[in-house]
């Protein structure tokens, strides 16, 4: 039986693994470029590019700056890579930054200035950021979904009953990325509301 030990020496292994051998070899790195031809790098670069957006959809930035952490990978390759995935449809900003928004809103109620930050962090261009947004509130408007986040809060922990908890519910709203205006009137109503009641 042959047997190589690690540096701390694990005894145990010839009884585990009974009669079969255990060889340990060095594993030969992923990353090594040394004789890469530009087709062979190419089309590395091309399966990761479709590896990476089969996982999840990205934008194209955000692609590009992970095609480029590998060092077998190049600015020409991955821009080639880029412009065959848009002509094939798989890559489109103004698309993803529409399904991402809407998934978000659908999701949970979220307010724009929080998704124009999370398209920011996407890397998805101003612009086309603005005009997925657009869309996306006409379709609900951010009176309705701060509604339904104070719907659900109320159901979660009850009407706040004093300064503190309205204060708390204020800074959620707020985290959520809806507009200073809109969650100050919101939460005088509900606490109005409540110390109304009382």
């Amino acid at each position: 039986m042959e047997l190589l030990l690690s540096s701390n020496g694990f005894s145990w292994l010839p009884q585990f693994f009974g009669s079969q051998s255990l060889v340990v070899r060095p594993r030969k790195p992923i990353d090594d470029a040394v004789d890469l031809t530009p087709e062979e790098r190419r089309k590395r670069t091309f399966d990761r590019a479709v590896k990476l957006i089969s996982a999840k959809s990205r934008s194209v930035a955000e692609l590009r700056e992970r095609l480029l952490e590998k060092r077998w990978a190049n600015k020409t390759d991955v821009e080639t890579v880029i412009s065959r995935l848009k002509e094939y449809g798989y890559l489109d900003d103004q698309r993803f930054a529409f399904s991402y928004a809407s998934l978000k809103v659908r999701e949970r109620p979220i307010g724009r200035r929080r998704l124009e930050r999370d398209l920011k962090f996407k890397k998805v261009e101003s612009t086309v950021a603005d005009e997925a947004l657009e869309l996306v509130y006409a379709e609900t408007s951010e009176e309705e979904l701060i509604d339904r986040a104070i719907e659900k809060r109320i159901r979660l922990k009850g009407r706040p009953s004093n300064r503190l908890e309205a204060k708390s519910l204020f800074d959620q709203l707020l985290r959520l990325g809806f507009p200073f205006e809109l969650v100050g009137d919101k939460v005088r109503a509900v606490s109005r509301s409540q110390f109304e009641e009382e």
